[in-house]
């Protein structure tokens, strides 16, 4: 890296890492481009050649965050030798890293934002798509080992994904304790139902 790419990513991270405490503590919609060129010193020419819009910056930070979650992820993964231990686990990565993340709260505010530039939303789509596949996988090594009946994994996936989505909503208010019952209590209901074996 020559001294022009250096300084360009010295740059970058310094706009980052004021924007993301300003998010934390301001939340996503409170934080205007001008309290982000406050804080930094930079242009706002600057942050808009580097990042496009406000949305963007804030995607570059979720994308961030999903790397590192998924870094965490790979690291403990070993430690669940089948899939059903996995989805447990996935659970509780999922409590203990997104309910306590600091950008937690911005998320939940860029996320029901109704106002999304075309190109937002196809990098939302994106990460939405990545955390379908990566269900999708998930799902299938338990349908490969013979965990799972045979179905249909990508639909499964969904349904999966939908479930952590609401879980975490649901969840944004209760203890990280509270919170990892009903986590695991939702996997069990989606591993194994709630209903009786009927009798004849």
């Amino acid at each position: 890296m020559n001294k022009k790419q250096l300084q360009t990513e010295q740059t970058k991270k310094r706009m980052l890492d004021a924007a993301r405490a300003l998010f934390v503590q301001k939340g996503f919609k409170a934080t205007s481009i001008e309290d982000i060129v406050a804080a930094t010193g930079s242009s706002k020419g600057n942050i808009y050649y580097h990042f496009k819009s406000k949305e963007g910056l804030f995607l570059y930070l979720l994308d961030e965050w999903n790397r590192d979650w998924e870094e965490k992820w790979q690291e403990k993964e070993h430690l669940y030798p089948t899939t059903v231990q996995k989805i447990y686990g996935l659970a509780e990565h999922l409590v203990r890293d997104d309910l306590s993340h600091p950008l937690t709260k911005a998320a939940d505010e860029f996320f029901n934002s109704d106002e999304k530039d075309n190109d937002v939303e196809e990098r939302v789509s994106t990460m939405m798509a990545s955390h379908l596949s990566f269900n999708q996988q998930l799902i299938q090594q338990g349908i490969d080992s013979g965990e799972f009946k045979a179905n249909d994994a990508a639909k499964l996936a969904i349904i999966m994904e939908s479930l952590i989505i609401g879980l975490g909503q649901m969840s944004r208010q209760a203890s990280i304790e509270e919170a990892l019952n009903v986590y695991e209590l939702a996997v069990t209901v989606m591993l194994y139902g709630i209903a009786s074996p009927m009798t004849s």
